[in-house]
C-alpha cells in the first residue's frame, strides 16, 4: 500500500558493497550446487557401501530394497512429472482476459485439468514448486508502454525529449541490460522481488512511521466490548490460533476467482519477525517460534508469555494478564516511556543506537524483538463517536498510522493496538510483505474474536481466570547516558513528521458494490477512474497515478503498478467537465477509460507490467556503472497520486446481508509525494465504498477533506450517467457532507452471532 513512497525514495545508486551484492549471489548458487553435489555423492557412497557387505546370503534382501529403491525412484518421478504438468498448466493467463461472465472452452478445459493436478485438500504451500516463474517482459513492449503512460501528463516539448532518450536507451543498452536480466530470471526465483525488498524497502534510511507503514482498522461501528484487557485478550488468542494454522498449513491457499492459486511466500513472515536496522541495509530477522508477545503500556515495556505446559493460554487467562498491566500503578523509568520513538527515527541512526542499548539492555530488546509481535494498549479511546463522528475517525486513523511517535515499535512485522475503550486495530511493516497478506490474517482475527470465541454478558472473555499463572515480566532497559539525546531527537522527528499527517476517513454510502456490477463495471476500475475525476477537479491538472497490483500468479510475486491516468480516462475527464458534452457521450468515454484500466490491471498481474520490469533495468545498470538517462528520468518521477484497493478475500467469515456492521473498515497510507495524496479503498459489503485518504499539512496544494469532497461528487456524477443519481439521492438523502449512518451516529443494526461455522 505505501510502496509507492518507498519506491520512489530508494537510493538513485548502489553503495559500495555492490560487488559483494553479486558474490553473494555467485557464492549462493555455488553452496547450492555443492549441497546437490554432496547428497549425491552421499547417497552413492551409502549405497555402494550397503551392497557391498552384503553377501550370497542377502541377495533376496538386496533384491527387496532394489525394487523399493526403484518404486521410491518411480514415484518421486511421477510427483516430479505432476509438478512440471501443473506448472505449465499454470502458465496459461487466456482465462483472465477473457470478458466477464464468460468462460471459453479452453478455459474450461484448462480449469478441469488443474483442479485433476492440483489433489482435493491442497495446503497453503502446496501450490509453490508448481508456480511459473515471472517472465520479462519485451524491452521494447515496456518502453512503448512507458511513453503510452507518460503522454497524458506531459507537454509535446516533454514528451518529445523523453522518447527521443527512450530511442536512444534502446540502441545503446537496452539489449545488454535485458540479457542480463534474462539470465538472472532463470537463476532467482522472480527476477525481480529479491531487488525489490532489498533496494525499495531494506535500503531506504527514512522513517518507517508514515513513509513505510500502513494501518487496518477494526469494525467501523461496532466495538464487541469495551473492556480493554478483555478485547486485548480474544485479538492475541485469535492472532495465535492464525499463526498456528498457518504452521500447520492449515490455511488454504488463495485462489484468485476461484480458479488461479496464488503464491503463498509471504504467509512465511507474519509472526515472530522483526526488521532490523543496518547503517546501509535493515535486514529481517526472522525466528521459527516465539512464545510471548511484548506489550506497551504508559511509557512500560513487559513480556507477556502466551503458552503453558498445557498450550496455548485461554483469552480469559490472556485477559487477566493485560488487566495487570493495566492495573500496575509503576512509572516508566527514565526514557523509557519514549525509547520506541528510535524506531521512527532515520535507519542509520537507529542502527548506531541499536547497538548501545544492545550493549546494556541485551534481554529486553531480545523480548521486544523476539516477540510474535508487539500489542501497544493505549490510555486513550478510539474509534468512530457518536458526538463527532468525522473528527473522531480522522483522529483514529491518524493514531493508528502514526500514534504519538513513540508508542509503536514500527521494527516488528506489526503492533496490534487495542485503545481504552476496546477498540482495535494493526500497524504494519511493509517489507515483509504487501496488504493483501495481513489482510488476510485481520479479517481471520476480527471474526474468531468476535463470533468463535465471543464475550460473556459482562463484556469479559469466555472462561475462568488462572490465578496460578505468573505476572508479566517487567522488562529493564539499563539505557546508558550516551543514548538520551538520541532519543529526545528522535522523539521530536517523530512527532514533527506525525503531526504534519492529514488523514481524512468517510464511508460513501449512496451506492457501492452491487450497483456497479448492475452497471456491468469492474468495481475497482469503476473507482479508478472515478478518482481521476476527483483529482482533476481538485488539483486541475492531471498526474502520474500508482496503483497496487499484485503480482502473486507466479513464484514469489509481489506487486506491480498499474499507472491508471490513461488518455482514455483523461478524455472522460475533459468530457465531464465540457457542459456541450452529453451524458450519452461521457459514458461512451467511461467506457472507454474502464475497459483500458482493465487491460492495464490485467497485464500487470500476468506479467506484462511496466514499473517492475523497468526497475530491474535500472538496477542492473547500476551495477554494470552504466549511465542511462532514460532510466535515470524514470527513477526520478513522483507519484502525485497513490491509490490501492484493499481485497475482502474472506467473505464467508462475515454474514454481510443480516451483520452488515461486521465488516473491516479497510486501512491506509501516507503520500508518496510531499505535494501528494495516497488514497485507498474497500468495499464493505453491497452498498459501502470506505475511503482513506492522506496528504501532508505543509503541502499548499493538498487537503485531504477536500479532495473527500471531490471523490464523492465524483462518484455520483458518474452514476448520473446512468440515469441513477436521482434513485440515488432518493434512497440514501445526501443532507451534509456525511454520508447516511455515518451522519446519524452509526446504529447497530443487528447485534453479532454467537457463532459462526465457518471458522
Amino acid at each position: 500500500m505505501a510502496e509507492a513512497r518507498q519506491a520512489a525514495d530508494f537510493p538513485p545508486w548502489l553503495p559500495s558493497d555492490g560487488a559483494q551484492a553479486r558474490l553473494g549471489c555467485s557464492m549462493l548458487q555455488e553452496i547450492y550446487l555443492c549441497s546437490l553435489r554432496s547428497w549425491r555423492r552421499n547417497l552413492g557412497r551409502f549405497w555402494v557401501r550397503s551392497t557391498a557387505g552384503w553377501g550370497g546370503q542377502h541377495h533376496y534382501l538386496r533384491g527387496v530394497v532394489a525394487a523399493a529403491v526403484f518404486a521410491s525412484c518411480l514415484w518421486g518421478a511421477l510427483i516430479f512429472t505432476l509438478h512440471v504438468a501443473l506448472r505449465l498448466l499454470l502458465s496459461y493467463h487466456g482465462w483472465l482476459l477473457e470478458s466477464h461472465g464468460t468462460m471459453s472452452s479452453p478455459t474450461k478445459t484448462w480449469l478441469a485439468l488443474v483442479r485433476i493436478f492440483s489433489g482435493r485438500h491442497p495446503m497453503l504451500f502446496s501450490y509453490q514448486r508448481s508456480l511459473p516463474r515471472q517472465p520479462v517482459p519485451s524491452v521494447q513492449d515496456t518502453v512503448c508502454k512507458y511513453l503510452e503512460s507518460v503522454r497524458p501528463v506531459l507537454s509535446d516539448e516533454d514528451f518529445d525529449w523523453t522518447a527521443g532518450m527512450a530511442q536512444e536507451f534502446l540502441k545503446l543498452q537496452a539489449s545488454l541490460l535485458q540479457w542480463y536480466l534474462w539470465l538472472k530470471s532463470w537463476w532467482a526465483s522472480n527476477y525481480v522481488t529479491d531487488w525489490w525488498e532489498e533496494f525499495v524497502y531494506l535500503r531506504s534510511r527514512n522513517s518507517l512511521m508514515v513513509n513505510s507503514n500502513y494501518y487496518l482498522m477494526d469494525f467501523l461501528y461496532v466495538t464487541p466490548t469495551p473492556l480493554q484487557a478483555a478485547r486485548a485478550g480474544n485479538a492475541v488468542h485469535a492472532l495465535l490460533l492464525y499463526r498456528h494454522r498457518l504452521t500447520r498449513q492449515e490455511i488454504p491457499p488463495t485462489m484468485l476467482m476461484g480458479m488461479r492459486p496464488l503464491c503463498s511466500a509471504q504467509y512465511e513472515k507474519i509472526f515472530n519477525t522483526t526488521r532490523v536496522p543496518g547503517l546501509e541495509k535493515d535486514s529481517l530477522c526472522h525466528l521459527p517460534d516465539s512464545r510471548h508477545v511484548a506489550v506497551f503500556h504508559r511509557g512500560r515495556f513487559f513480556r507477556v508469555g502466551t503458552h503453558s505446559p498445557n498450550g496455548l493460554l485461554s483469552p480469559r487467562a490472556l485477559e487477566q494478564q493485560f488487566q495487570r498491566i493495566l492495573d500496575d500503578p509503576s512509572p516508566a523509568y527514565p526514557h523509557e516511556e519514549h525509547l520506541a520513538a528510535l524506531t521512527a527515527a532515520p535507519r542509520g541512526m537507529w542502527a548506531q543506537v541499536r547497538e548501545l542499548v544492545k550493549a546494556r539492555a541485551a534481554a529486553a530488546l531480545e523480548a521486544v524483538e523476539g516477540a510474535a509481535f508487539f500489542v501497544s494498549l493505549d490510555s486513550e479511546p478510539g474509534g468512530l463517536t457518536r458526538e463527532d463522528p468525522a473528527v473522531s475517525l480522522d483522529a483514529y486513523a491518524h493514531r493508528l498510522l502514526a500514534g504519538h511517535g513513540h508508542d509503536r515499535w514500527y521494527d516488528k512485522s506489526f503492533t496490534l493496538i487495542v485503545f481504552s475503550n476496546g477498540k482495535l486495530g494493526l500497524s504494519m511493516e511493509h517489507s515483509w510483505a504487501d496488504c493483501p497478506i495481513s489482510g488476510h490474517m485481520w479479517e481471520f482475527t476480527l471474526a474468531t474474536e468476535c463470533f468463535h470465541l465471543g464475550y460473556s454478558a459482562d463484556g469479559h472473555c469466555k472462561g475462568q481466570p488462572d490465578p496460578t499463572l505468573p505476572w508479566p515480566e517487567r522488562l529493564q532497559w539499563d539505557l546508558p547516558n550516551q543514548v538520551y539525546p538520541s532519543i529526545s531527537l528522535a522523539l521530536r522527528g517523530a512527532k514533527t513528521l506525525a503531526g504534519n499527517i492529514d488523514c481524512h476517513v468517510f464511508p460513501f454510502s449512496h451506492f457501492g458494490k452491487s450497483f456497479i456490477k448492475h452497471c456491468h463495471f469492474s468495481s475497482d476500475s469503476f473507482i479508478q477512474v472515478a478518482l481521476q475525476l476527483a483529482y482533476f477537479r481538485d488539483r486541475g491538472h492531471f498526474c502520474l497515478t500508482y496503483e497496487s497490483a499484485m503480482t502473486r500468479l507466479f513464484l514469489e510475486g509481489r506487486t506491480e503498478t498499474v499507472r491508471s491516468c490513461t488518455k482514455e480516462a483523461c478524455n472522460f475527464v475533459k468530457a465531464m467537465e465540457d457542459k456541450e458534452k452529453t451524458a450519452s457521450q461521457c459514458l461512451t468515454l467511461f467506457r472507454m477509460a474502464v475497459d483500458k484500466h482493465q487491460t492495464l490491471l490485467k497485464a500487470a498481474m500476468t506479467g506484462q507490467g511496466i514499473d517492475r520490469h523497468l526497475f530491474a533495468l535500472y538496477i542492473v545498470s547500476q551495477f554494470l556503472h552504466l549511465q542511462s538517462p532514460f532510466l535515470a528520468q524514470v527513477h526520478s518521477e513522483q507519484w502525485k497520486l497513490s491509490t490501492s484497493q484493499i481485497p475482502v478475500q474472506q467473505a464467508h467469515l462475515f454474514d454481510v446481508h443480516n451483520y452488515p456492521d461486521y465488516v473491516s473498515s479497510g486501512g491506509g497510507f501516507g503520500p508518496a509525494d510531499d505535494d501528494g495524496y495516497g488514497v485507498s479503498y474497500i468495499f464493505m459489503g453491497d452498498d459501502t465504498v470506505t475511503f482513506h485518504i492522506a496528504s501532508k499539512k505543509s503541502s499548499t496544494k493538498t487537503d485531504s477533506h477536500r479532495l473527500g469532497q471531490h471523490i464523492e461528487d465524483a462518484l455520483l456524477d458518474v452514476a448520473a450517467l446512468f440515469q441513477a443519481r436521482q434513485h440515488l439521492k432518493h434512497r440514501f438523502g445526501r443532507a451534509g457532507e456525511e454520508c447516511l449512518r455515518y451522519r446519524q451516529g452509526f446504529p447497530s443494526r443487528k447485534t453479532a452471532p454467537t457463532a459462526s461455522t465457518d471458522l
